[in-house]
């Protein structure tokens, strides 16, 4: 029985019948337009690029949505203040949040980026990083 739902599940990928979930499509939408982002570009250009969709999907009986951007916050260092925006990039595993009985979208499945005085200044969790420590930010 298990082979045959295996194969059956590889047919329908191979013919097409096999769609991709809505966060499936937006982790991919959002992974191939980091790719057209580039350093120096304003806040405003990144978002248009990155777009404002929503996407939502059902996992386990609960709804789980991811909105484009999927946060964003200020992060005040010595001398520098930093605006970092995320977006759902990446699916590790089903997050479970204990305290809510929730399904939803843990931090390492997002990518930052990072701007200063509303420039793009890179992006990615080693970059974020590294400017956390350059510039002593104080960050949960």
């Amino acid at each position: 029985m298990k082979k045959m739902i295996y194969l059956l599940v590889v047919a329908m990928t191979m013919t097409g019948c096999y769609s991709l979930g809505n966060l499936d499509r937006l982790r991919m939408h959002n992974r191939q337009n980091l790719m057209k982002l580039h350093m120096g570009m304003t806040k405003d250009e990144a978002l248009e690029i990155m777009g404002t969709q929503t996407a939502t999907d059902s996992f386990y009986s609960q709804r789980v949505t991811a909105t484009n951007p999927y946060r964003s916050e200020i992060l005040q260092g010595k001398d520098k203040t930093l605006e970092v925006i995320y977006y759902y990039t990446d699916k590790k595993q089903a997050s479970f949040h204990p305290m809510s009985g929730m399904m939803g979208i843990a931090d390492d499945e997002l990518t930052p980026l990072v701007f200063d005085n509303g420039k793009l200044i890179g992006w990615g969790w080693s970059f974020l990083q590294e400017n956390i420590q350059k510039y002593e930010i104080r960050w949960r």
